[in-house]
């Protein structure tokens, strides 16, 4: 596009490493590519559902010509059966990330899993290695059986202060709290005061912000185009290849998509109607998270093409 400047360009190695963060349907993806185009940079995305192989469509993943030959990471990385966590992701961006500075790259990080991006910026803390397989096992029998609620009410019993920052459906913190405490009897918001490693270049925090009403319709319009993208067709493949019940089938998009396929929703409208409602939902609960940061820096995203969205990131961040 005109003034933008090629892919081959170089960023300086004192640049931030930018995360573009946001709810889901924002527009993200195409941001990040346009800022990779114009300041030499490679994306890296923090989304904890594109980690996984064969599930493209409900997760988003920009294709091929989507990405506009900008180099991407963070796709496609484990089986639907494989449980990605934080930690592991978090590592594995830094390795990138350390390579895209050693040759004079920006590093984009979009996404919005809040849970990584809080990993790879923040850094973890140094009891995550507390792990019990069978508490683990206990609390997810406990949270299908119960449901989640009684498990938050205990959480704010034993761990009050990391209770009043989860969310009551969280259900991967409160059961990762829970089985910290009742493993080692230390809180988990004592383990996370504990010093970090944290990491060793400068980040820039920004995230796309749309009127509600203008989100709702792109979230809507993205249900609908799952359809006609193949769907149905995708969620048939992870069912024959043994994922029906994988953890990564959790999320929308794909547990309507189950519940569809097995009849339990009759008809296609119903099926995208409540993918649109459950993926609002989600949106919702990635605003509240994001909300809480102070170091992010909003920008106006409705109405704007991308290339000028990124342009206003490079000029925030000091790297144009």
């Amino acid at each position: 596009m005109p003034g933008q400047r090629s892919s081959s360009t170089t960023a300086s190695p004192a640049a931030p490493v930018i995360v573009i963060a946001g709810p889901t349907a924002s527009g993200k993806s195409e941001v990040a590519v346009e800022l990779a185009l114009r300041c030499g940079g490679e994306v890296v995305s923090a989304d904890s559902r594109q980690v996984y192989r064969y599930m493209d469509i409900a997760t988003a993943k920009p294709s091929a010509a989507e990405r506009r030959g900008v180099p991407h990471h963070g796709f496609d990385l484990v089986e639907p059966d494989v449980i990605f966590s934080a930690g592991r992701y978090a590592a594995a961006a830094r390795e990138w990330i350390e390579r895209m500075r050693a040759h004079d790259r920006l590093a984009i990080v979009a996404g919005g899993s809040g849970l990584y991006l809080q990993a790879l910026t923040d850094g973890l803390f140094s009891g995550g290695d507390i792990k019990d397989d069978a508490v683990r096992r206990t609390l997810a029998q406990r949270a299908e059986r119960e449901g989640l609620e009684p498990l938050h009410r205990e959480l704010r019993r034993l761990d009050p202060v990391y209770a009043e920052k989860t969310l009551p459906g969280d259900r991967q913190r409160i059961l990762r709290a829970l089985e910290v405490v009742h493993a080692s009897g230390v809180r988990f918001s004592e383990l996370h005061r504990q010093r970090r490693d944290t990491p060793p270049w400068p980040v820039r925090r920004f995230a796309l912000e749309l009127p509600r009403v203008v989100l709702y319709e792109r979230i809507d319009r993205r249900a609908r185009r799952m359809l006609d993208r193949g769907l149905l067709a995708e969620v048939r493949d992870l069912v024959d290849r043994g994922y029906e019940d994988a953890y990564a089938m959790k999320s929308a998009g794909y547990e309507e998509a189950l519940a569809f396929l097995r009849g339990e929703i009759e008809e296609p409208e119903e099926m995208v109607r409540r993918i649109q409602r459950n993926t609002r939902r989600y949106a919702k609960r990635q605003l509240t998270w994001f909300r809480r940061d102070d170091r992010i820096t909003w920008i106006r995203a409705d109405n704007r093409a991308p290339n000028t969205v990124a342009q206003e990131i490079a000029r925030a961040g000091g790297i144009e």
